[in-house]
């Protein structure tokens, strides 16, 4: 079956449904959550029984909270058996946490995903690693299935393109991509809210958490990486959240000395979550894979336990084989 088939399938999988509910990964990032909003929306205007939720925490990041949440729910009052399962923008089950078990009880799981690093679970999976972002491929699947785009997806879909492609400024952009986005402008989304409230709005406390963790980066020129790290305690000393930083590692990232960037965020509960940007020079999606991670050539992370510095150095250690 070709890729052009499979998405065809999923479509008809999703448009023959009375009850469409849809999941994300956890922490979910603008492509994430715009892609599910948006294909929420859609589906809902089609006359479908409509929820999308993600998993624990279940906290929607301040600076995406403009976007269409009618349909979003809990984690717990999430369809306990859905009919079709529509799960958007995660590389495996275990990327949905704990509604991984709702979807082991679907009667159709549809994966929706770009990341090459994609485990190819559902029963229908289409995983288009060329495609900017997911909302790319929510958008060829609503033509396929003849339905409109209305504001509030176009809007939705539009910040997972923008999100996702670092406003257009990295390599994953494509005569494609700007061609969506026209469309999605067209059709009646907002750049400039967008904009404004994914990269211009902030709350104070950023400055005073991005300071601690700027007080503390480190410049390796022989590896060429920047890396940093910021605690829970750092975040309440500031009168932030996480939420609030999700902005950081871009900033890091500005050292033209360095090619790749590394942000180690240390939990109470001492899980240390690691971003990891690329100016293209090193493959830090495959670098996220061999700590049980994943996403893009340029732009990945992962999970791991311990202190902070340990974990650095561990992408140090590693970090050489994946140029």
């Amino acid at each position: 079956m070709s890729d052009r088939e499979v998405l065809r399938s999923a479509a008809s999988a999703i448009a023959g449904a009375a009850e469409v509910s849809l999941v994300c990964h956890v922490g979910p990032d603008g492509d994430a959550l715009g892609s599910m909003l948006g294909l929420a929306e859609a589906a809902s205007n089609a006359g479908k029984s409509v929820k999308a939720s993600f998993g624990s925490p279940f906290v929607v990041p301040d600076n995406l909270s403009f976007l269409p949440a009618d349909h979003l729910v809990t984690p717990q009052d999430f369809p306990k058996q859905p009919e079709v399962l529509v799960v958007l923008d995660a590389g495996s089950a275990d990327r949905i946490g704990e509604l991984a078990t709702n979807a082991s009880k679907s009667e159709i799981v549809v994966v929706l995903d770009h990341h090459v690093t994609n485990e190819g679970f559902g029963d229908i999976s289409y995983v288009d690693p060329d495609a900017a972002a997911t909302g790319e491929i929510v958008f060829d699947l609503l033509e396929l299935a003849g339905w409109d785009l209305t504001p509030p997806i176009a809007n939705s879909l539009l910040t997972a393109v923008v999100t996702d492609t670092g406003r257009f400024q990295y390599s994953n952009t494509t005569p494609r991509t700007l061609e969506i986005a026209s469309k999605l402008v067209a059709a009646g989304a907002v750049p400039t809210l967008i904009g404004q409230r994914v990269y211009e709005e902030a709350p104070f406390g950023y400055l005073k958490a991005a300071g601690a963790a700027m007080d503390r980066a480190k410049l390796d020129e022989e590896l060429s990486v920047v890396s940093t790290s910021i605690s829970e305690e750092d975040l309440e000393t500031a009168g932030a959240d996480w939420g609030d930083i999700d902005g950081l590692i871009d900033t890091i990232r500005l050292a033209r000395e360095a090619d790749t960037a590394v942000l180690a965020k240390m939990h109470r509960d001492g899980r240390v979550k690691v971003s990891m940007r690329s100016r293209g020079a090193t493959d830090v999606g495959s670098l996220a894979a061999t700590f049980g991670g994943g996403g893009h050539r340029l732009a990945s992370g992962f999970t791991s336990e311990g202190d902070a510095d340990t974990v650095i150095s561990q992408v140090l250690a590693k970090l050489g084989e994946f140029r």
